[in-house]
């Protein structure tokens, strides 16, 4: 993807956004200290969801279905007892856990990856299910590994970037297409970049394969004018609205499509106690299986954004490339390649593009200036030092 630009950042500490006053009434979100007075296990469907409410005892009160939809939800939870909700995340849990807050319930989004009790059960079913998360949010909610979902707003943001993605992806699979079509006549399409692919290009080719292609090569360009015009109402969301990614784009690699979508991915920077639990967060992390003196050599854990991991990975091949200027972070990563084969140096763009997500994170929490050879001056600096 090309390097999009916006203006030349601003190095001042941003301002963190407020949210906007007097729009939503009080909502009480503290969390319910203890075991709760009402439980409730919600599985969701994409039609139907099932919900089982347990008393304080663990008794059963309730067990029922209702619509997937924001009135039959409302109909049901907004004018039940305040209650601890357990729901695992998935397509609808985003705007449903913003719904049932909304009416002053505590909601926990249970990481579905980590709960093997429910998605290695053998009696998997959606009353077992509700009833197991019912069971768990009462007597141990940290067993959920509960997971926080972005704002609505920071949500609609990226749903534009990943429809932009959507896009370029289909993009590149037409030019593709039409390039293989074109080889087995024994001709080829002129080489060039994806948003320079168009009807033009056919000019030279016979008059039947330039019948068959001009269809595709103008779908073609009419969504590269669509992917531009995403690319103009992110640069103008990202000065508006995110001014921060301004210190991201400091890094060489890094353009607005990485920072804007880190920084709404994350959706606050404050929620991590340190930079480096950001590459954990995002799956870049090797996965580890120790046993006694066993130590095997696994891959990553690939449990974060797909999107932002895959950004990130294109941002550390820029940085370790020829192109890119000296920094310490491409010293690093050549460092980590070393004369290895093909999968060490695969390794090696896997590792910067950690250490890229540390220091992005970095930046957005203080602000500072980006140095890209701050730790080489610093060890050179004392190195010298004896010999003055």
């Amino acid at each position: 993807m090309k390097k999009d630009s916006i203006a030349k950042p601003s190095l001042k500490k941003p301002r963190h956004r407020q949210p906007s006053k007097g729009r939503v009434r009080e909502i009480n979100r503290s969390p319910i200290n203890g075991i709760p007075a009402q439980t409730v296990g919600l599985d969701l469907g994409d039609k139907t969801s099932r919900y089982h409410v347990l008393d304080s005892e663990g008794g059963v009160k309730a067990e029922r279905g209702v619509a997937t939809t924001k009135k039959a939800m409302s109909q049901v939870f907004a004018h039940m007892a305040r209650s601890r909700i357990a729901m695992e995340v998935g397509t609808h849990s985003p705007w449903v856990s913003r719904l049932l807050e909304g009416f002053g319930h505590e909601v926990i989004v249970a990481n579905a990856r980590r709960l093997r009790l429910i998605s290695d059960s053998s009696r998997k079913d959606d009353k077992m299910d509700a009833r197991l998360l019912a069971r768990l949010a009462r007597a141990e909610p940290a067993l959920l590994f509960p997971i926080r979902h972005r704002g609505e707003r920071a949500q609609l943001h990226l749903a534009m970037i990943k429809a932009r993605a959507a896009l370029v992806e289909g993009r590149t699979a037409l030019v593709n297409t039409a390039r293989g079509l074109t080889k087995s006549f024994g001709d080829r399409l002129e080489k060039c970049d994806a948003d320079q692919m168009g009807v033009a290009k056919l000019e030279g080719l016979g008059a039947g394969l330039q019948a068959a292609l001009e269809p595709m090569l103008a779908t073609v360009e009419g969504m590269t004018e669509k992917i531009q015009g995403y690319d103009k109402e992110l640069a103008e969301i990202a000065r508006q609205e995110y001014p921060e990614t301004a210190l991201l784009e400091q890094v060489t690699g890094v353009g607005l499509l990485i920072a804007l979508t880190f920084i709404l991915t994350l959706d606050d920077a404050n929620r991590f106690r340190r930079s480096r639990d950001v590459g954990c967060y995002l799956g870049l992390r090797p996965k580890r299986r120790d046993s006694g003196e066993r130590q095997p050599q696994l891959g990553i854990s690939k449990e974060g954004d797909v999107y932002l991991r895959k950004l990130l990975v294109q941002g550390a091949h820029c940085i370790v490339s020829r192109r890119g200027p000296d920094t310490d972070l491409k010293r690093w990563g050549l460092k980590l390649a070393g004369e290895g084969d093909k999968n060490a140096k695969k390794r090696a763009l896997v590792a910067v593009a950690r250490k890229l997500a540390i220091l992005l994170h970095h930046l957005w929490v203080t602000g500072e200036v980006y140095e890209p050879l701050r730790n080489s001056q610093a060890q050179a600096a004392m190195a010298a030092e004896p010999a003055a």
